[in-house]
């Protein structure tokens, strides 16, 4: 049993499982209209195995895992991790902007936009026109501070809010294990919509993305930006994002990756290493925390690494974008 509270008037869980807002029961029709506009079928390379997939055991005393540079016991990352959004979560666009350079606006832009889930591109990918596009759930794992859920939420209804009457029916919903980050979005999403966001289907959760609190297949899109490589088992996380996506649900990740041109990568790495930790002393006052998320992005898989693991998570399909030379790629794969 999900324990729900209010702030502010949002709906907010923390703990146990949680549900989209919208049904999760669909005609055969409907499932069958989203799994062919989300994986045509002309993507489908290998076959999903039938393992079912069980949430991971707590991390062994003895096992390891990297945080930054740093060695350390794997039961220790979590906390760690969140201590340091906690620490920079009130300046959270502040990080992102220094980590970098302010693109990350337009890298987030181009990922909601290949998730497809505006009103206009679910009717024109549906093979049942007549009944105008299904509903559509969207989960966006590590967002706390709501800038992907945001943007989810406005291409589904539009900027302003669009019409709720004519709006396809939808839910967006914000997992963040971090409760500070999630605040700090809960009163982004008052400040950005008002009283208007309490009926537009957001919702935030607090959750781990290697144990989700949600039922098999309650989501059509899964998104995550700049948050895998924090997670202490990223295997457990991809494997739990296959779990939560209905078939045909599509899984899209936006991370800081391998800058394959050898001079660009070295300039990159010398601005990152030498000159973002700095700047988030003075900016900031917490030079640690960012030192920690820069060693973070040189310690993380590179494109094709990647992409082998979610394919081993069971996806298909999956391809990468390169974006900013490589600085940072879009990852997808489909459910089948």
């Amino acid at each position: 049993m999900s324990s729900a509270f209010r702030t502010s008037g949002l709906r907010f869980f923390r703990g146990g499982k949680a549900s989209a807002l919208t049904p999760t029961s669909r005609c055969i029709q409907v499932q069958l209209s989203v799994k062919n506009r989300l994986l045509p079928s002309q993507t489908v390379t290998t076959a999903v195995s039938s393992r079912l997939f069980s949430s991971p055991p707590a991390p062994d005393e003895t096992e390891t895992t990297h945080f930054g540079y740093e060695t350390i016991p794997s039961s220790e990352k979590s906390t760690r991790v969140g201590a340091v959004f906690s620490s920079v979560a009130d300046r959270y666009d502040v990080m992102n902007d220094l980590l970098s350079g302010g693109l990350h606006r337009l890298w987030k832009d181009e990922l909601v936009k290949r998730a497809a889930v505006s009103a206009a591109a679910c009717v024109e990918l549906s093979d049942l026109p007549d009944a105008g596009a299904p509903p559509l759930d969207v989960l966006d794992v590590a967002g706390g501070t709501g800038d992907v859920a945001f943007r989810h939420r406005d291409a589904i209804l539009g900027p302003m809010g669009g019409n709720h009457s004519s709006a396809i029916e939808h839910s967006v919903t914000v997992c963040d294990i971090n409760s500070d980050m999630l605040r700090v979005g809960e009163s982004r999403a008052f400040e950005r919509y008002g009283n208007d966001v309490l009926n537009s289907g957001l919702q935030f959760v607090e959750g781990d993305a290697e144990r989700l609190p949600f039922d098999d297949g309650s989501f059509d899109v899964y998104t995550i930006a700049f948050g895998l490589r924090n997670v202490t088992n990223v295997d457990a996380a991809l494997r739990d994002a296959h779990r939560v996506l209905r078939p045909g649900g599509h899984y899209l990740c936006l991370e800081f990756s391998r800058v394959p041109n050898d001079v660009l990568r070295a300039a990159y790495d010398a601005y990152s290493l030498n000159v973002i930790p700095k700047m988030g002393a003075a900016v900031a006052g917490d030079e640690d925390s960012y030192r920690y998320l820069v060693e973070s992005i040189r310690k993380f898989s590179d494109q094709e690494e990647l992409t082998r693991k979610i394919e081993d998570a069971g996806f298909v399909g999956c391809s990468y974008l390169n974006l900013s030379g490589g600085i940072v790629a879009i990852h997808e794969g489909w459910k089948l």
